[in-house]
């Protein structure tokens, strides 16, 4: 059996399968939804059921469920399912239109470590092959259970060829304890790419906050080259938030980026340490410190749940509005 939905204010329908999630329906046939995580935590997908009914099969597992206000019929899109044809209120993303997700086989080219938990990727994508994505979008790594593995690209849609990936060491995670224990050059991965509705809105000339939590600084980092490399004019200030100093594990770039006047820069540790000089506390206050108006910015942020919930909640209050907040919230799955 299957339902009908239909979008506002696209006018776009498709159909839904009584066993699937509104997000993947809609992705399946090429609807242009914004999503971010795909397990609810991050709360992209949102949206507003005009019309009909839905349910969530695991309620109690969803994060985002608390962002949201269910009586004005607002959802979070990627864990609903339909128990009627739906009208739903959702903004389609027309820069994704391009954007098709496939899957490739890559090759392990280079693998370095950055730090103690923290581990650099390279995969290169089959011969004749080019990744078309934007700038902080991000793949998944397809396991032999066919179980998936997200992280963001660090490299920028100029070098399309050659996927570089920051991927931090989980204790106890199946996929991380491989790339530090026994993942080697030439091996090959699966890959579904790109993924998600967090990147570089080029359309907007507004100053650039960008705030990273740990390996969140990778798809930020994507989307500053990428800048750099398009001679942008725009004003950025990134913000890099992290326990301690090695956990800021390319803080020299960051730094070099500085010294050629492209950006301003703010590392932000949580923890003391003595011979640490610089600013400490919580990465997203800081931003508050520096700017108690934000309502001419577009803020950018990656890194842990709490974080960006936290930054959400906080920014908005200080006049960031809602639709210059791009959010990507990092889950860690340890199956």
């Amino acid at each position: 059996m299957s339902f009908t939905v239909r979008t506002q204010p696209s006018g776009h329908s498709f159909s839904i399968e009584t066993d699937e999630t509104v997000l993947d329906a809609a992705l399946r046939q090429g609807q242009t939804f914004p999503f971010g995580c795909r397990s609810g935590v991050c709360g992209a997908c949102k949206g507003r059921i005009v019309s009909g009914n839905i349910h969530y099969p695991d309620e109690d597992d969803i994060p985002a469920l608390a962002q949201i206000n269910p009586k004005t019929g607002e959802a979070i899109l990627c864990k609903a399912v339909a128990h009627s044809d739906l009208v739903i209120e959702v903004n389609n993303i027309p820069e994704l239109a391009q954007i098709k997700s496939q899957r490739y086989p890559v090759k392990v080219k280079q693998i370095n470590r950055l730090s103690d938990d923290v581990m650099q990727l390279f995969l290169q994508l089959p011969p004749d092959n080019s990744l078309n994505f934007l700038a902080g979008q991000y793949i998944d790594i397809i396991l032999n259970d066919g179980s998936h593995r997200s992280f963001s690209l660090a490299n920028t849609p100029k070098n399309d060829g050659l996927l570089e990936l920051h991927i931090r060491h989980i204790k106890g995670g199946r996929f991380t304890d491989s790339v530090f224990n026994d993942l080697q050059k030439n091996d090959i991965l699966r890959i579904e790419a790109p993924l998600g509705s967090f990147f570089l809105r080029e359309k907007s000339d507004k100053p650039l906050i960008l705030v990273a939590g740990g390996t969140g600084f990778a798809p930020i980092k994507s989307i500053i080259q990428h800048l750099i490399d398009a001679d942008s004019s725009r004003a950025i200030h990134l913000y890099w938030g992290a326990r301690d100093v090695v956990g800021l594990y390319q803080n020299e770039l960051a730094q070099t980026w500085v010294a050629q006047g492209k950006i301003q820069y703010t590392p932000v540790l949580s923890e003391q340490e003595d011979a640490w000089g610089g600013t400490k506390g919580w990465v997203h206050q800081q931003v508050l410190n520096d700017y108690p108006d934000l309502s001419p910015y577009a803020v950018y942020i990656c890194g842990a749940p709490a974080m960006v919930k936290a930054a959400k909640q906080d920014f908005c209050a200080h006049g960031l509005p809602e639709s210059d907040f791009f959010a990507d919230a990092y889950e860690f799955n340890l199956k």
